[in-house]
């Protein structure tokens, strides 16, 4: 219970407004709805062991608390950051206890990513034999940071971060706690919320934080900026907003939408992720889903890598830009990308056979004796500059790996190929028809 003085203290704004109920929270209809997962099981006053994972000042931590009140659970919070074995195996013979006398027990645990392996582990008899509801809360993707054991044994749901609809429900809600309208116009208020960049908790901190300052006139989207701090978007180099943003980036340029791989560019800079690490992606993604369709693609890259290493930031990230947009705007081919993994996969399952004797070099007497280089027609001293002789192991049926697609420069690369089936084909059938006259 809390004293007399600490009813008494001061209370952010945030805290003042935690919703009291589940219909009160905003943003997460798709599983707090009477029909979504969570309120369904609400209304049914049970409740299953979940891991909620979404962004910061998503509400995490209200739903966990709300959830207890909602089945009559007792709610034992507690933070993987500041907690060990200790405070867990205390809090686990109090849900014994409690549980012996008829009431059951939801364990909130925030961050529960920072739990070690083994730490995780020891959740897993007590969610089993159900002595408590394990509700645990992350901004990682669980697929990588939890056991899969306990996975298993929870539900993942995946919370939004809130939309302008939900924040600007969350402007109004401070505004009438405090008794009057915020001092912005209509585009201060629309960067108020942008700042916030789907956290609510952060909005209304920095609600608190204008309610203070209490400017005599409404202020402009320019002045809100001088007064405020803007938050630095959500991303970290190591984990999932790395990866996702990356990932948008190559499917945009897979999908020759310049504008929309300049945007997620744009997004890891101002995040900022290391322009070599970009880079090492592009140059990837020419070799890739490019290839042979624009040769100058992989030149076009690697020139980034050497503009940028010469001028550094910001001046070398225009580089970046232009090899950007020209991968973009490239004609894509994904042929030479499919023809190693059929090559690399054939290469496995014929183990150690040998190169035909006609190809390889004879450097001493025996292994001349033996057959080496007898044969081999020189292709320079050949018709078309093309013999047409075999280059796999004897035996084996000739496979075709490299299939130009019919864009670009590969366009040109399949004529070619075509060209030199024809003459293989030919040669083949006159070498074919001198071996029956014999």
């Amino acid at each position: 219970m809390s004293s007399l003085f600490e009813a008494n203290a001061p209370r952010p704004l945030a805290d003042r407004l935690r919703p009291k109920a589940l219909a009160d929270v905003l943003g997460q209809d798709h599983l707090l709805g009477p029909e979504a997962p969570i309120g369904c099981m609400t209304a049914q006053g049970r409740i299953a062991s979940m891991i909620l994972w979404g962004p910061p000042g998503s509400g995490k931590t209200t739903i966990a608390r709300l959830l207890a009140e909602a089945t009559s659970l007792a709610f034992e919070p507690i933070s993987a950051v500041f907690s060990g074995v200790a405070d867990l195996k205390r809090i686990f013979a109090a849900a014994r206890e409690r549980r012996a006398m008829g009431q059951g027990t939801l364990l909130f645990v925030d961050e529960i990513h920072r739990f070690n392996r083994a730490q995780q582990d020891g959740f897993l008899p007590v969610v089993e034999d159900g002595t408590v509801v394990l509700i645990g809360a992350t901004n990682e993707n669980p697929s990588f940071e939890l056991n899969g054991a306990l996975l298993s044994r929870c539900q993942v749901f995946v919370l939004n971060r809130l939309g302008d609809d939900a924040l600007e429900a969350l402007l109004a809600r401070a505004e009438a706690e405090m008794g009057r309208a915020l001092a912005l116009d209509g585009a201060a208020r629309a960067a108020l919320k942008a700042m916030a960049d789907g956290d609510g908790r952060y909005l209304l901190n920095l609600a608190e934080e204008l309610f203070a300052l209490a400017p005599e006139m409404p202020l402009d989207a320019a002045s809100l900026t001088d007064h405020l701090q803007k938050r630095a978007p959500l991303y970290d180099k190591s984990q999932d907003g790395h990866y996702n943003l990356i990932s948008a980036l190559h499917k945009s340029l897979r999908g020759s939408d310049a504008d929309g791989a300049l945007y997620w560019l744009a997004r890891m800079l101002v995040a900022g992720e290391a322009p070599l690490y970009i880079v090492r992606r592009l140059v990837r993604f020419a070799s890739e889903d490019v290839g042979l369709a624009d040769p100058q693609a992989l030149t076009q890259a690697l020139a980034a890598k050497e503009a940028y290493d010469f001028l550094g930031s910001p001046e070398g990230e225009l580089a970046i830009v232009q090899a950007v947009l020209y991968l973009a705007t490239a004609p894509k081919s994904n042929a030479a990308y499919g023809a190693e993994k059929r090559a690399m996969r054939l290469a496995r399952e014929t183990g150690s056979l040998m190169p035909p004797k006609h190809i390889l070099n004879a450097p001493t007497r025996l292994m001349s004796d033996l057959g080496y280089g007898a044969g081999y027609e020189y292709d320079h001293a050949s018709e078309d500059a093309f013999s047409g002789q075999n280059y796999f192991p004897d035996g084996m049926e000739r496979p075709t790996f490299y299939e130009p697609s019919a864009r670009g420069f590969e366009k040109d690369v399949a004529k070619r190929l075509a060209y030199w089936a024809k003459l293989r084909a030919e040669r083949a059938g006159r070498q074919g028809g001198g071996e029956e006259a014999q």
